[in-house]
């Protein structure tokens, strides 16, 4: 089958290098010359596990191709919008690229052709685009047969290949019998095992893809959210997660505490779906706390080492070492990334830093240009040098078992901040660190300090005392 893919972004190159596997003909069109002009060259502009490999394979096969120009368009029996609808101030998603695209297609066909839309776009989107088409043939002119549907596209960063090639589930929004009929025979060499195909109304569609994601950064904060209290009370949100994901109505997956999540997708999405809520008078609470917890979880490593600095002379002059930037492991991606929010938060306070990333580092460097406080690492020991702490950030594998004990002896200080809570706390502190996770009880010492502060400002207030003279809690 021809296939035009518009958008060389993720989505788009993921998407047009999968088919091109299967067999299909992919042509992928970008407008910036510069990217295509890169990928002829097998130059990847984004780091994704075995996508170099496929690009290469395919392009050499001749599969795959790269293009700017849109005349293409005219020979392709499928084309997919992947490009970008990056949010707008008030959080809505600019739907100008897409729009673009569909004008750019309409310029050019002339036969049947099956217009998929795969973006991430809000309600109402497709039937939009396709009204934009059909006015355009009209003054063109030209009857030209078309359908536009929504497919969305559930890839995760990190995993994207296995993502396209054995999909959980395939969406396709749709009000054409015919264009189904050649979406699920274009899709079936992904399906063999099992039917994996929905098919629903075009909203369904568009909403399903907003949803999807709301859902799962509603799980990230709600533990986010448990994980403060747990560190209130001296609970182990490590074992509360546990013991609720023992429930299978709740199961196992996303309910891992941490320093918040990024990326192009959660963040963009949860707003776009709450600008949407208010552009239609309606109120969206929850997914509004959803965000709010989330950007204040980013913060919350900076408080906690702040507040372990605070009687050892403060932050400023500290020098702290950072393993991983990117926002999740596998990907060089930096968008939103929670490390952005702690290393700004920390230049601020006056710390040096000290970086590595086993993938991100080009991305962070352009990101982070200019910042003397700043030294870039060729690997985690040498961020580890003469440092006063430790901040883990992403959880790629490597770390996972890195020789602590050698760590250990490059640093100045003793201090490890675990923002994924990849480590055991006990096996840090028989190692020789101060360990702090997120969400991890303190010591009964800190923990005894903090109670007792707090009931001494209730009892200042109230002329109460949970205290006796050992200081010891009283039931």
């Amino acid at each position: 089958m021809e296939i035009l893919v518009i958008g060389v972004g993720y989505v788009g190159l993921v998407t047009g290098t999968c088919f091109a596997e299967m067999g299909h003909h992919v042509t992928c069109l970008d407008i910036d010359k510069g990217k295509i002009d890169r990928l002829k060259k097998g130059e990847v502009p984004f780091y994704e596990p075995g996508l170099k490999e496929l690009v290469t394979r395919s392009y050499k096969a001749k599969r795959l191709s790269f293009t700017t120009d849109y005349t293409l368009a005219k020979k392709a029996e499928v084309i997919f919008i992947a490009v970008g609808t990056p949010p707008k101030k008030d959080g809505s998603a600019d739907l100008s690229y897409v729009e673009a695209a569909a004008r750019s297609i309409s310029e050019q066909i002339t036969d049947y052709t099956v217009i998929v839309n795969k973006s991430t776009v809000p309600v109402g989107t497709t039937r939009n685009l396709k009204q934009i088409i059909r006015d355009s043939l009209a003054e063109r002119e030209v009857e030209s047969p078309f359908d536009v549907i929504s497919c969305p596209e559930f890839l995760k960063e990190g995993s994207a290949i296995d993502d396209c090639m054995k999909p959980d589930r395939i969406i396709i929004g749709s009000d054409s019998e015919k264009a189904t009929r050649i979406l699920k025979r274009l899709y079936s060499s992904f399906t063999l095992n099992h039917d994996r195909v929905l098919i629903m109304d075009i909203e369904s569609a568009e909403l399903t893809k907003y949803a999807s994601n709301a859902m799962l950064a509603t799980r990230i904060s709600f533990m986010n959210e448990l994980s403060g209290i747990c560190e209130k009370v001296g609970a182990n949100i490590n074992q509360v997660r546990l013991g609720m994901s023992g429930d299978h109505r709740i199961g196992y997956h996303f309910l891992y505490a941490g320093a918040g999540y990024g990326g192009s997708c959660f963040p963009k999405d949860i707003r776009a779906l709450c600008a949407m809520a208010e552009n239609l008078s309606y109120e969206t609470p929850l997914l509004e706390a959803v965000d709010t917890v989330n950007e204040r979880q980013k913060k919350h490593l900076s408080k906690r080492i702040s507040e372990y600095f605070s009687k050892k002379g403060g932050v400023k002059g500290k020098t702290i070492a950072i393993w991983g930037l990117s926002f999740k492991p596998n990907t060089d991606d930096m968008r939103e990334a929670p490390s952005l929010t702690l290393i700004h938060s920390l230049l601020r306070k006056g710390a040096n830093l000290r970086l590595y990333d086993p993938i991100a580092m080009e991305k962070a460097k352009k990101e982070l240009k200019g910042k003397d406080q700043i030294r870039f690492c060729l690997n985690e020991y040498q961020a580890a040098l003469n440092a006063d702490a430790i901040v883990l950030m992403t959880e790629w594998k490597q770390f996972r078992f890195v020789n602590l004990k050698t760590v250990l002896t490059k640093m100045r200080g003793n201090a490890f901040f675990d923002g994924r809570n990849q480590y055991h706390p006990k096996e840090m502190a028989t190692k020789g660190f101060h360990y702090v996770g997120v969400g991890i009880p303190k010591t009964s010492t800190d923990l005894l300090r903090e109670l007792r502060s707090t009931h001494r400002k209730k009892e200042l207030r109230y002329g109460t005392s949970m205290f006796d003279t050992d200081s010891t809690l009283i039931n």
